[in-house]
């Protein structure tokens, strides 16, 4: 983040003066940037500033450097659920509902999601929305009748378990190493989750060790 001193103190240049237009200038580099990202390209603050007409000055003034600018270009999914208004009871519907939906955003922003994913793969990395755990909550949400059908079941342990098996980590290995087409992997991710859920839900099934929640 770059900072301006206004009266001594330190503060976000995107805080100081004209802050609507700023917001404009930064969304069109956000967009710039992801647009190349989807295009294969790795663009560096200038390449966003070329490719949404601003001057590279301006550019740096709102992201210093390229991870700046990559982590901003993060796709903004800021929704609770996944499940329309009038979801079914039944968990496998609600869950293949979540999973044709979640299996459809990180194809649609695969390049950035791969981008992301390398980013917090890097030592000491500052770590982006994706390492958020949003898709759990997604997953947790189609499982939701379990808590009343299946008391000793834990969704949030069910719903790590399936997003383990799911999402861009799951998709890079089931493109680039086992060489499926990305329909293809997209429905081993759908099969997955339905495995996992089917097997929790055997009633001879012995239950798992519990799995701890971030910062529990």
């Amino acid at each position: 983040m770059v900072f301006e001193y206004h009266n001594g103190m330190q503060v976000p240049y995107e805080a100081t003066g004209r802050s609507s237009q700023k917001l404009r200038t930064r969304q069109a580099l956000t967009a710039a940037a992801r647009a190349l990202l989807a295009r294969g390209a790795s663009p560096s603050v200038a390449d966003a500033a070329n490719e949404a007409g601003i001057s590279r000055t301006t550019a740096y003034r709102y992201f210093p450097n390229q991870r700046a600018l990559l982590l901003a270009a993060h796709p903004e999914i800021e929704a609770k659920s996944l499940l329309d208004d009038g979801a079914p009871d039944d968990p496998e519907q609600r869950l293949e509902a979540v999973m044709r939906e979640f299996t459809r955003i990180t194809l649609d922003w695969e390049p950035q999601l791969r981008t992301q994913l390398r980013l917090s793969l890097e030592p000491d990395a500052e770590q982006p929305v994706l390492r958020a755990g949003r898709a759990i909550g997604w997953i947790e949400d189609a499982l939701r009748p379990l808590r009343d059908t299946h008391p000793d079941l834990d969704p949030h342990q069910l719903a790590v378990a399936i997003r383990s098996a799911t999402g861009i980590e799951a998709l890079v290995w089931l493109t680039d190493v086992a060489g499926l087409s990305r329909s293809g992997a997209a429905a081993v991710m759908r099969r997955s989750a339905r495995a996992l859920l089917r097997d929790a839900l055997r009633p001879d099934r012995t239950p798992p060790t519990p799995v701890a929640r971030p910062g529990g």
